[in-house]
Order: C-alpha cells, then structure tokens, then sequence
C-alpha cells in the first residue's frame, strides 16, 4: 500500500512540475481541434486555467465533439430520408396562393424553410388536444393504451421506476398477451436508475426495449451531451403524443421538492401522427438496429414495402400526403413536427424559433424551465421588445439545476432591459416548452430555449399553423400569468451583491450548460 501511494505521489509531483506544458498542450487540443463556437472555446480556457486537469477531463465528459461524427456516422445515414420535399413544394405553391388574404401568408417562409432543411411536411387533417396536467395526461394515454389494437411505440427521455411507471406496466403486459407490438425507447442518461429486472421482465412478455446512447460504464454515464430528450408514443398510427412529460411521479406532482408541476403536451390525431411515428422509427432503428421501415404497416402502407430501404420509406411518407389543395376545406390543424440534433447541420428548432420572432407583430409569449439563448435568439427577441412588439418570458420560481437557473436569471435582465416583461411561475415548477406568436402561430414540443436543445440534445417540436389553437394555448398562458410574480426591471436591479455574483459566475459557463 506504501509503494502505491509513493507511485501517486510522484505522479502528482510530476503533473505539478509540468503543469504549464500540459495546460499549453490540451489548450491546443481544444482551440486547433474543435470547430466550436469562439465563445465555448474561451469558456473552456478559462475552465483549463482555473481547473488544471481537471478541467479537462471535465472537457471529456461534457464536450466529446471530437468523436460525434463517428458517434452518428449511422444516423445520419438513416436520416437522409427520400421525403418527397419537390412534390409538396409544388403542391403548396398552389395551395397557398388560395391563402391570398390570410394571415398565414406571412409564414410562407417559415414553412418552406423547415420544408426544405429538414423535410418537416405541412399536415393540414390534424386536431390536437392539450394537457397541462400530469395527472390528466397519464390517465388519457393509459385509456389510449389500452384500445391499441396493433402496435404501441414509447420513447421518453426520463422513464423511472416508481408508481406511475408501474401503473403503465401493466397495461403494457395485457396488450403484448393480446397480440400488440411494444417498443419502448428511453435514454441512457434519462433511464440511468430504472433496474435492469424491470426491462428483463417487460422483454419476458415479449415487448422489445431499446436504449439510447448506453453508458459504457454500466450505470455511470459519463457523457453528458447528445442526449434523446424526445418525448413520443404513437399508438396504432391514429393518435401521438409529444411534449414535456416524462415517466417519473414528480411529472404528477408527487415530489415535494417540485409541488406542482406545470407542463405541457399535445395529442394529436391526423396525418401528423405519421411523422412522429417517422422520427420515433429513425430513433429506434438507431438504438435497436432493427428498421422498422421494412414494414409498412407502422406508416399506414398497406403492403410490405417491397425494394429496397430507400423505396420502402419514400412510400412511407408519400402514403399520408394527400394533395394539400384538396385538404384547405377540411378545416383540420395545420402542423408541421420539426426535428433537432447534433446528427444535423443545422439547428432546426432554434431557427424556426428565429423566423416566428421575426415575423412577430403584436405579441411573444414564452415558457421555458431554462432561458439561456444564444447571441441571435436573444438579438431577436430584444429587437422585438424594442420594436413594440409584447414579449413576455415565463420560468419557473425554483431551480431544478441551479446554474441553469441563474444562468436563466442573467438573461431575463437582458430582456428586461430591452422592455420585455418577465414572470416567475410561483405555483411549483414550470416545466412547459413553447412559444406563441400574434396569435396565429404556436410551437410546442420537447425543447427548451436553451443552447443544449439548440445543439447538444435530439429534440422534436410541434409547429402549429392554427389560430384556435394557438389562442387555447395562449389563454392558458394568460391563466397561468395569475400564478406568477412578475419580476420588473427595478426588482431586478435590487437584486442582491451574492445574486449578482452567482448570475455571472454562471452565465460566463452557460455555453457549456
């Protein structure tokens, strides 16, 4: 035991004498070898200055950019879908030059944009409901859950093993004994805790289980990015869900440390479904190898899809594209599902978010648990508070990461100082991801405005063309606002020397939160 504590000490000695050589050469490492954002990199220097070695190895951990591409060489393989993108191009060049005199011309833009960059097709047949509650949410999909007749495909960001978990499993079982096909998805990071009998005995019943981004050291999950924070269940291609709710009592307000929890998630029915059901098979086709576009039952294809991988998915799309023309009169919820993550070039959520501040006239509402935008995001919002544009910002009261929230807190002063008003959801914790624009547009989803939602993290929106439902989501808000404390510019400025301290401390780290 001596000797190794002798072998220890000259380790230490000798990282100490060379401390300077070794801090000089991870600094090149992370300048020369990363195409980063300028504002991360100086963020990482002043970690390694500060934190020598083991700011790097917390480097590791928190930034593996350096193997992404290698990471997801697979996925972005599966992702170049055959989405008949022309076809629709054309088809809404017609349909919306019957839209002469609506308010949705001003989003044409828009919705080519996420048309073209990312092939999010328009839907015009959905309906969509809303759930604000745990509670509610659970017990709509359990009911929806057990009239599934053919399949049932769950992923969650967070599923743990407590009661309402346990409350599912069992319809689960009674589906699988009927004949009905189950697959769930979780994260490696989200579903760290949930024991290893508990999957072993859903298998048992033949329901298929898949992990995304496994630890590679057992329950130690050591990276931190490029996590599956995607929230879906697509049952039979007739209904889905996405939102904000995970798997975890806390989501039905059974956790003190939260009280109420206050989120949002859409159900929806309609041709929408079917993209969702598109983005959960990418997942999971990446997680469990298998590829679900082999059958085209999941898509609504009548056939097996004969041909090959290609063929078999450019009729899974085409199948649930009837013409748009003839859709106008059906008076359905026009929707696009717009998708995000580190596997893409571009950062489809945050710049959908960029064109509706854009196009903003009157009004911006926003919930989000976590507000730390990057330098366009923020320039847009400020520049439409200061163009006389109402942009109200809602977060929680109560951290559920501290240096998340003050990260947050700093950046509401930004707003405040632009003459935005900000509010602080006093009634537990707000957990709610959207943004609403004049009324007209809305987008919900599993994104946080946040740079890890933004770029570090797989995330799906719901892009909402619909003013009923865009209105039903901003009473809410409204109904929301009298739970709230709203925090003006001079509260702001009283705030105390320690506030201070710690908002700047964090805010200096939020490129890498």
């Amino acid at each position: 035991m001596q000797l190794v504590f002798q072998f220890i000490a000259m380790v230490w000695g000798w990282l100490m004498d060379n401390l300077l050589y070794i801090n000089l050469l991870l600094s090149i490492v992370i300048v020369f070898f990363q195409r980063r954002d300028p504002k991360a990199v100086w963020t990482w220097l002043l970690v390694l200055y500060f934190i020598p070695i083991f700011g790097f190895l917390l480097y590791l951990v928190l930034c593996q950019d350096y193997h992404k591409s290698r990471m997801f060489r697979v996925k972005e393989v599966e992702d170049r879908l055959s989405y008949p993108v022309k076809e629709q191009e054309r088809q809404l060049q017609h349909a919306l030059a019957q839209l002469e005199n609506s308010p949705w011309r001003d989003y044409d833009a828009l919705v080519f944009y996420n048309l073209e960059t990312s092939g999010a097709v328009l839907t015009l047949d959905n309906s969509v409901d809303i759930f604000t509650d745990g509670e509610k949410k659970f017990a709509d999909l359990k009911e929806e859950l057990k009239r599934a007749e053919k399949y049932i495909h769950i992923q969650y960001y967070i599923i743990k093993n407590d009661e309402l978990f346990q409350s599912i499993i069992p319809i689960l079982k009674e589906r699988a004994a009927a004949g009905v096909e189950i697959r769930v998805l979780y994260d490696g990071m989200g579903g760290r805790f949930m024991p290893a009998r508990v999957w072993k005995d859903l298998m048992s019943c033949g329901i298929k289980v898949a992990e995304f981004f496994p630890p590679i050291l057992g329950r130690l999950q050591l990276r931190i990015n490029y996590r599956n924070h995607r929230k879906i269940v697509v049952i039979d291609g007739r209904v889905a869900y996405v939102g904000g709710f995970n798997i975890g009592r806390e989501y039905i307000s059974k956790d003190p440390k939260f009280g109420y929890w206050r989120d949002t998630h859409l159900k929806i029915r309609g041709s929408a479904v079917y993209s969702l059901q598109i983005r959960f098979a990418l997942d999971w086709n990446y997680a469990s190898h298998e590829n679900l576009f082999r059958n085209g039952k999941y898509f609504g294809v009548d056939s097996d899809g004969a041909g090959d991988d290609g063929a078999r998915e450019e009729a899974a799309v085409e199948r649930f594209l009837p013409g748009l023309s003839l859709m106008l009169a059906s008076g359905g919820v026009m929707m696009q599902v717009i998708a995000s993550g580190p596997d893409a070039s571009n950062r489809q959520i945050r710049n959908n978010y960029l064109q509706m501040f854009n196009r903003a006239r009157r009004h911006i509402y926003i919930q989000t648990p976590y507000f730390i935008p990057d330098d366009a995001v923020l320039s847009a919002l400020k520049f439409a508070a200061e163009s006389g544009v109402d942009v109200r910002l809602m977060i929680p009261c109560k951290p559920d990461h501290p240096f998340v929230y003050w990260a947050t807190y700093s950046y509401m002063g930004d707003l405040l100082a632009a003459g935005a008003r900000c509010y602080t959801y006093e009634n537990g914790f707000l957990h709610a991801k959207g943004v609403m624009v004049d009324s007209l547009v809305s987008c919900y989803g599993t994104a946080n405005m946040d740079i890890r939602s933004f770029e570090l993290n797989f995330e799906v929106n719901a892009t909402i063309y619909d003013q009923a439902v865009t209105k039903r989501l901003e009473d809410i808000f409204m109904e929301d606002l009298k739970l709230c404390r709203e925090v003006t510019l001079a509260d702001y400025s009283q705030r105390s020397l320690w506030i201070r301290f710690r908002e700047q401390c964090c805010r200096l780290l939020s490129p890498l939160l």
